[in-house]
C-alpha cells in the first residue's frame, strides 16, 4: 500500500504567506458577513412568517367572533345576511347548524359543503391549517378558525377560512431577494475591506521600506510619521524611537572601541618600543634598565583590560553577584586602611554599623574606585561618612578638590570620561573606575551620584538598600 503523503511544512508556510494580512482580513470579513447574513436572513424570514400568520389568524378569529356575536344577539338569518355584506377576497365564512348542514355562507361556492370538520363547543374556538380546500377546488393554503355558539336550537358553528398563500408568497419573495442580494453585498464588503486594509498596509509598507533602507551608515535617518494619530502613527513613532536607541547604541559602541583602542595604544607602543630598544643591546643592560618600566606598562594594560571586561559585564547585566549579608562598615574600613599609607592626604572617617545584602568583593571594588578617585583629585583632605537609616545605607565621600560641574555629574559615570587635565591617564586614571562603580551599584539596586557638599567640596554619595536577611530581587 502506498503511504499517504502530506504537504511539507514549507508549502504550508508558502500558502500562508501568499494569503497575507490583506487576503486573510478580506476572507475573514466576507465569511463573518456571510454567516451574519445567513443567520439574520433566516431569523427575519421566521419572524416575518410568524407575524403574517399571526395577523391572518387574528383577523379570522375576530371575524368568527363577530359572526358568533350576531348569532347570539339576533338570529342566524341576520348573521347570514351580514356574511354577504361583509365578504372579503380570500376569506370564506360559513354558519353550520347543529345537524352539520351549511345554513349561510359568504360565497355561493361554499354554500353546500362544510369547509372543515371542526365542531367546537359553545364559546370555544379551534384552528386548523390545510394545504387546499378540496370542496371548492382551491389549491391555496388556508387557515381555518371554527367557533361554537349556543342558541335555542342548539350549538351552531362559525367557520372562517382565510387564505395564507399571500403570506407564503411574501416570505418567498423576501427569501429570494435576500438570496440575490447577499452575493452582491459580499462582493461590496470584500472590495471595501480589501481597499481599506490595503490602504492601511500601504502606510506599513512605506514604513517598512524606509526602515529597510536604513543601514549602519544611515542611522541618522528617521521614518516619516503620518499625522493620523492612529496605530500607524504610533508605529512610526515607535520605529523612530527604536532607531534613536540604535543610533545611540552604535555611537556608544564606536566611542567605546575608539576610546579602548586609544587607551591600549599607549602601553602597547611603550612596550613595543622598549622591546626593540632592549633587543638592540646585546649586553642586556638596556633590558635591565627598562624592565621596571615595561612591567608597569604591562600591568597597566592588564588592569585596563580587566576593567573593560568588568564594565562590559555590568552593561550586559552579566556581573556575577553573590548575594549575602555584608557588614558594609567593615568593607569600607578595610578600604580606608588600604588607602591611608598610599595617600598624602589627611583621611577622616565616621562609620556606624550598617548591613546590606550584596557581594562584599564587588562592593569593595566600588568603594576602592571612588576612594582612589577622591585621592587623585583631593588637595589635602578626604572625609568619609557611613550612615544607616530606614530608607537604606548612605556612604558619603568628600574631598577638598574642585566639585564636578553640574552639567557633567551624569556624564562622569560614562566610560573613558575625563573632565579636565587633572583627570588624565598620567594621574593614574583610565576613565573606567566610576563607570564600573555605577554598573556594580546598579546590579545591587543602588545608586551613585556626584554632587557638591555644603562646604563646596567635591562629594560622591552611594545609596544601597538595607540588608534585612531577605534577598534583593535580581541578585544571585
Amino acid at each position: 500500500m502506498t503511504p499517504l503523503r502530506l504537504w511539507p511544512r514549507p508549502f504550508q508556510g508558502h500558502v500562508r504567506r501568499v494569503w497575507g494580512v490583506r487576503g486573510r482580513a478580506t476572507a475573514t470579513a466576507v465569511t463573518v458577513v456571510a454567516l451574519a447574513l445567513v443567520a439574520g436572513g433566516l431569523l427575519l424570514l421566521l419572524l416575518l412568517q410568524s407575524s403574517l400568520i399571526a395577523t391572518s389568524e387574528s383577523t379570522a378569529k375576530n371575524k368568527a367572533a363577530d359572526v358568533a356575536a350576531l348569532i347570539a344577539s339576533q338570529d342566524v338569518s341576520e348573521a347570514g345576511q351580514s356574511l354577504a355584506d361583509t365578504a372579503r377576497s380570500g376569506q370564506y365564512v360559513q354558519i353550520i347548524n347543529p345537524q352539520g348542514a351549511v345554513v349561510a355562507s359568504s360565497e355561493r361556492s361554499t354554500a353546500t359543503t362544510p369547509l372543515s370538520d371542526l365542531r367546537p363547543g359553545p364559546g370555544e374556538t379551534k384552528t386548523d391549517s390545510v394545504s387546499s380546500l378540496q370542496s371548492i377546488e382551491d389549491t391555496d393554503e388556508f387557515l381555518i378558525v371554527a367557533s361554537g355558539v349556543q342558541t335555542d336550537a342548539g350549538t351552531y358553528t362559525v367557520i372562517v377560512a382565510s387564505t395564507v398563500q399571500v403570506q407564503a408568497d411574501s416570505v418567498s419573495t423576501v427569501a429570494w431577494f435576500l438570496l440575490g442580494a447577499t452575493p452582491l453585498l459580499l462582493v461590496v464588503v470584500g472590495f471595501a475591506v480589501w481597499f481599506l486594509v490595503g490602504r492601511s498596509l500601504r502606510q506599513v509598507e512605506r514604513i517598512r521600506g524606509q526602515v529597510d533602507h536604513i543601514d549602519a551608515s544611515r542611522l541618522g535617518e528617521r521614518v516619516e510619521v503620518p499625522a493620523t494619530n492612529d496605530e500607524i502613527h504610533r508605529l512610526a513613532l515607535t520605529m523612530n524611537t527604536m532607531l534613536e536607541k540604535l543610533q545611540a547604541s552604535d555611537g556608544e559602541q564606536r566611542r567605546f572601541v575608539s576610546d579602548a583602542s586609544h587607551e591600549l595604544r599607549s602601553p602597547l607602543a611603550t612596550i613595543s618600543a622598549g622591546l626593540e630598544i632592549a633587543a638592540a643591546d646585546p649586553s642586556g643592560y638596556t633590558w635591565r634598565e627598562l624592565q621596571g618600566m615595561l612591567s608597569g606598562e604591562t600591568a597597566r594594560m592588564r588592569y585596563l583590560v580587566d576593567d573593560l571586561l568588568t564594565l562590559a559585564k555590568a552593561n550586559d547585566g552579566g556581573i556575577h553577584i553573590i548575594a549575602r549579608d555584608v557588614d558594609l562598615d567593615d568593607v569600607l574600613a578595610a578600604e580606608i586602611r588600604r588607602l591611608r599609607p598610599l595617600s598624602p592626604h589627611a583621611i577622616s572617617a565616621s562609620l556606624v554599623p550598617a548591613r546590606v545584602t550584596g557581594d562584599a568583593q564587588r562592593l569593595g571594588q566600588v568603594l576602592r574606585n571612588v576612594l582612589e578617585n577622591a585621592n587623585r583629585h583631593a588637595k589635602s583632605s578626604i572625609a568619609i561618612e557611613l550612615a544607616s537609616g530606614s530608607d537604606g545605607v548612605v556612604v558619603v565621600i568628600d574631598n577638598d578638590g574642585d566639585p564636578v560641574p553640574a552639567a557633567d555629574r551624569e556624564r562622569i559615570f560614562e566610560r573613558f570620561v575625563r573632565l579636565d587635565e587633572s583627570r588624565s591617564r598620567e594621574s593614574g586614571g583610565s576613565g573606567l573606575g566610576l563607570a564600573i562603580a555605577a554598573g556594580i551599584m546598579s546590579a545591587h539596586h543602588g545608586t551613585i551620584t556626584a554632587t557638591q557638599a555644603p562646604s563646596g567640596n567635591c562629594r560622591f554619595e552611594l545609596h544601597l538598600p538595607s540588608g534585612n536577611g531577605q534577598p534583593i530581587p535580581g541578585l544571585r
